[in-house]
């Protein structure tokens, strides 16, 4: 996935839980049904956060991966 397939950016580096997975609940609820939010964080435990959401909520999780110590979420909202 390229940066131009993404409907949003959301850059939460230096946010500490769970604010990472606050401010990307809020992005999604502003998206419309299909729209693809990538988020940005630099807490460690957003891992778990992210996977958890996402596996009790109906948004689908497309993509989790670290690139130079940050953590990448790629969010499709439902």
């Amino acid at each position: 996935m390229v940066s131009g397939e993404f409907d949003q950016v959301l850059d939460a580096s230096g946010l500490n839980c769970p604010l990472p997975l606050l401010k990307a609940k809020q992005a999604l609820n502003r998206l419309q049904s299909g729209a693809v939010l990538k988020v940005i964080a630099t807490d460690a435990g957003s891992v778990r956060d992210f996977k958890a959401y996402t596996d009790q909520c109906d948004h689908e999780l497309l993509q989790s991966f670290t690139e130079d110590e940050r953590y990448i979420y790629i969010i499709r909202r439902s």
